[in-house]
């Protein structure tokens, strides 16, 4: 009954809380971008003041200051902590988010102003529509809903906001670990509202992300750039080094070729395969998406466990190569090619490094050229996976077979989210990522959007989550 209640009253409400979203929305809090960072502060403090307004109690931990590449300084943002609830027979919820968006602008492509949220046929399009705000304030009326009705919340919240997760969550490792006997150590599970559904219609609960191991492969040999038509042919030159190692490093289908990578990852159990079986996913679709005509592979759970599941090797691209429009005849003096692997459990960074500096080192030494080579390991984070069949997934499946009248998938993620693993580790308790927003949001993209269905439904489903944390 209590449900029933609740996603009335947010049915009733819903012109009110996406005015809300409108106003954080229209707050441009890009952290990359040292002209907008008072945006991030000001956005920090709205949400605080949103906060203050349901009880609960707020303070800004003081973040340091950061050293930008240009030599400047600039004063980071603070980290938000917030406490709803000190019931000491009630256990108590972690919930994190993030306040700070991607860079933006109307000439990168967008269809409306980026910084305005703009409804049409049914979307919300805006920066920070779905990553994150949406999700953030989406908390922020369930617990406002429940407080209206005077329905008791189940449980103690903790709220951890930040304002730098689009530039490498700088500062937040540190302050939650400063934290973590005061702030965190009655934590007992920690909920994430930071990704996106596999489809567009069925909800999901996501168990696992992949890590990242990025790298450069540096190449030079003459003193500067050169002249093709006067040096060409009598030099070794560094980029056809370079396009001859990268071409090395996957076959056609994208199977990585690297020695020893393979045996790192953990094998597949049966239980783990049986999601795959369970998972709605349209191949098809997909291809349509994405615009391509074929996959490397196009059987449902290959596909998915390739983007999930599995390893993979991509290159980004080529620092020092002629990159822009026309003809340039220059052979370039040095190049760095820069490749990652999304790494899986049980793949550990350092491992992954010493595989992967061992096998470049080994293709250089059979390619010959006396050009200068340097394998350069550059940042890594590990990758995370929880127990799906744990109570707080349960009682999570629960509360969105309420509002969705299905049984969500459980999946995992390609991308990285490290704060998850940080959570894991700090408080030994269970994470889960409970998503609201559709695969079609375009996050970082040109014309993000969230779809009023998601943002109401889920607004709903974060309020039957907290009922259902009763019954674990």
């Amino acid at each position: 009954m209590a449900y029933e209640l609740i996603a009335s009253e947010i049915d009733k409400n819903k012109t009110r809380f996406i005015e809300r979203l409108r106003e954080a929305v229209e707050i441009p809090s890009v952290s990359a971008e040292a002209a907008y960072r008072n945006e991030v502060f000001r956005m920090t403090d709205w949400t605080q003041a949103n906060m203050e307004k349901l009880g609960i109690k707020c303070r800004q931990i003081e973040n340091g200051i950061e050293d930008r590449p240009d030599g400047s300084k600039l004063r980071l943002p603070p980290i938000l902590f917030g406490h709803l609830g000190e019931d000491k027979s009630k256990k108590t919820l972690l919930v994190y988010g993030h306040l700070d968006v991607q860079p933006a602008d109307i000439h990168d492509g967008w269809n409306t102003e980026p910084f305005k949220l703009i409804e049409i046929d049914g979307k919300l399009f805006g920066r920070g529509s779905s990553d994150d705000k949406g999700p953030v304030i989406a908390w922020l009326n369930a617990i406002e809903t429940m407080q209206a009705l005077n329905i008791e919340i189940p449980v103690n919240i903790k709220f951890v906001f930040e304002g730098m997760e689009e530039s490498g969550s700088t500062g937040l490792d540190e302050i939650l670990e400063q934290h973590k006997e005061e702030f965190l150590a009655d934590v007992d599970w920690t909920c994430i509202s930071d990704n996106y559904w596999l489809g567009k219609e069925k909800p999901c609960l996501t168990y696992g992300l992949r890590g990242l191991c990025y790298y450069a492969v540096e190449i030079s040999a003459p003193k500067q750039d050169l002249h093709s038509g006067v040096y060409g042919g009598t030099i070794y030159e560094p980029m056809n080094d370079l396009v001859w190692i990268l071409s090395r490093l996957t076959d056609l289908k994208g199977n990585i070729l690297v020695d020893g990578i393979n045996e790192l990852v953990a094998p597949l159990t049966e239980d783990e395969l049986k999601l795959y079986d369970q998972i709605e996913f349209d191949v098809e679709a997909y291809k349509q998406d994405v615009g391509v005509k074929t996959l490397t592979v196009d059987d449902k759970k290959k596909v998915l466990m390739n983007r999930w599941r599995y390893p993979t090797l991509s290159i980004h691209g080529i620092e020092g190569a002629f990159h822009g429009p026309g003809a340039k005849t220059v052979i370039p003096a040095k190049v760095v090619g820069k490749l990652s692997i999304r790494i899986v459990p049980n793949m550990e960074p350092e491992q992954t490094d010493a595989l992967v500096v061992a096998f470049l080192n080994k293709l250089w030494k059979e390619r010959g050229s006396p050009n200068k080579f340097r394998a350069i390991p550059f940042h890594s984070g590990r990758p995370w996976v929880a127990d799906f069949n744990h109570p707080h997934y349960q009682a999570g499946a629960r509360a969105l077979e309420k509002v969705y009248g299905v049984k969500p998938d459980f999946t995992r993620e390609g991308g990285s989210i490290p704060v998850t693993l940080t959570f894991q580790n700090l408080t030994g308790k269970s994470v889960m990522l409970l998503p609201i927003g559709a695969c079609d949001d375009m996050a970082h993209s040109q014309n993000e959007k969230i779809n009023v269905f998601n943002y109401i439904e889920g607004t709903k489903a974060l309020a039957a989550y907290l009922l259902e944390l009763a019954h674990i």
